[in-house]
């Protein structure tokens, strides 16, 4: 192949996930490993710290939300909550349960483009509660509640079931 000038390219990138000693044990070994690496649009790093992740989502947030003010006077409340939801909410949940016992400065950084979000949509000083949103924190905590109900009451799936049901005798709530 190389003879034709042919090559493979390679977009496979190699992560290692995990606490900095066990990184630190891995790390002499001649691994050619990356820190973040993209999967199904999500950065994952290897201190799972999502900075990266937050840092690329709120550039994309923060250029919606710019373009939301710009057209925001033409537009009555209800169209641009509806625009604020689909484009920036969208953004914002997509895989937010991963972000359960985030440090609170990284789920502030997420909840500083929601409190944008907000302003550009009413146009003052607004509450999120006057709009209906709930904050970041409480999203992920419903996106986990939601996803175990749904795994224990409507999925017929009782091996989920049954794992679920053992976890919560061993851990009490």
């Amino acid at each position: 192949m190389s003879a034709n000038l042919l090559t493979l390219i390679t977009k496979s990138e190699f992560l290692l996930i995990g606490l900095e000693q066990q990184l630190a044990k891995i790390n002499s070994c001649s691994l050619d490993t990356v820190h973040s690496a993209r999967n199904f649009g999500f950065i994952l790093d290897e201190h799972r710290s999502f900075f990266d992740q937050i840092s690329a989502l709120s550039n994309s947030c923060y250029s919606h939300i710019c373009e939301l003010r710009c057209i925001r006077p033409y537009l009555d409340l209800k169209i641009a909550s509806i625009i604020a939801t689909s484009i920036v909410h969208s953004k914002l949940d997509y895989c937010n349960s991963l972000y359960y016992n985030l440090p609170e400065y990284q789920l502030n950084r997420l909840q500083l483009i929601q409190n944008s979000l907000s302003r550009a949509v009413v146009r003052a000083h607004p509450s999120l509660r006057s709009l209906h949103w709930l904050k970041i924190k409480e999203r992920v905590v419903y996106k986990i509640l939601s996803l175990t109900y749904k795994v224990l009451l409507l999925l017929p799936n009782r091996l989920i079931s049954t794992i679920l049901s053992l976890f919560h005798l061993l851990i009490p709530l």
